[in-house]
């Protein structure tokens, strides 16, 4: 069976382009040769990517973003667009964090967490798909969590987010079975980023004592965004015939101090 081969100009639009994964993801992919373009509510801070990918030799373009906004979606993709052609590789990352005890959070809140995450990722989707089926093929990378499959205290919007985003993906894939599109997600563990940051000291004590008590916090090492960057490059740049549908990522443990020497103590001469 043969597959329509990728283009050898794919541009990229990244929503949550203006920090963290997504910021990541667009310097990973602009030094590989890829067009990007990036997108998010902050401009300023876009513009300043934008100006270091450009001075660097890469091509970018910024576009403003609200996922919550039917209409600055679409305007959204159209700028992106008319910059830099037909998209052939879409991430949806854009989000924020909101944390709190189920039975204390506002249902406002809640809302606003799904319409951010789950809700602001479909209608991103729903702007892009279209053309790729048109085309015969196109990457869309759903950015998710491992909170789907381990579910954290104090985060019960996000998880339930989170959650959508696996089951979207999951219906999307079976939706998307030879049309040539691929859809997948990229599941971070604990990655350090900008999200979570505004914590207040006693909220955060309290969130983390909890992970702790249900065995959710077995180490303190982070992800690096760059790490989550190279996954969904992985993932976009198989070739064709082949999906690599899900991709988690998580952080490693730290070797104990002790371990590592014996393991010095163990090389030979040759090493």
């Amino acid at each position: 069976m043969a597959f329509i081969p990728h283009p050898q100009r794919r541009p990229v639009l990244i929503a949550g382009a203006s920090s963290g994964i997504g910021a990541a993801t667009a310097e990973y992919l602009s030094a590989a040769g890829y067009p990007v373009a990036l997108a998010a509510r902050r401009m300023e801070r876009l513009q300043e990517l934008a100006e270091h990918i450009t001075a660097s030799g890469g091509e970018a373009v910024a576009a403003p973003l609200d996922v919550t906004d039917p209409v600055s979606v679409t305007e959204c993709v159209a700028k992106a667009e008319a910059a830099l052609g037909p998209l052939e590789i879409v991430v949806a990352g854009a989000g924020d964090l909101a944390v709190g005890l189920s039975y204390e959070f506002a249902p406002e809140e809640f809302a606003d967490q799904i319409d951010i995450h789950l809700n602001g990722a479909y209608r991103l989707y729903r702007a892009v798909i279209g053309g790729m089926i048109d085309r015969g093929r196109g990457d869309f990378v759903f950015i998710g969590s491992d909170v789907a499959i381990r579910p954290r205290p104090w985060s019960a919007a996000y998880v339930a987010a989170k959650s959508g985003i696996d089951g979207l993906v999951a219906t999307i894939q079976l939706e998307l079975e030879g049309t040539g599109v691929r859809a997948g997600v990229v599941r971070p563990g604990q990655t350090l980023t900008g999200m979570g940051m505004n914590l207040d000291q006693k909220t955060t004590e309290s969130m983390l004592n909890d992970w702790i008590r249900h065995g959710l916090a077995r180490h303190g090492n982070f992800l690096a965004p760059e790490h989550i960057a190279q996954a969904l490059f992985a993932m976009v740049t198989m070739p064709r015939g082949a999906h690599m549908r899900v991709v988690e990522v998580e952080a490693e443990g730290a070797i104990p101090k002790t371990q590592r020497d014996q393991a010095t103590d163990r090389k030979g001469p040759e090493e």
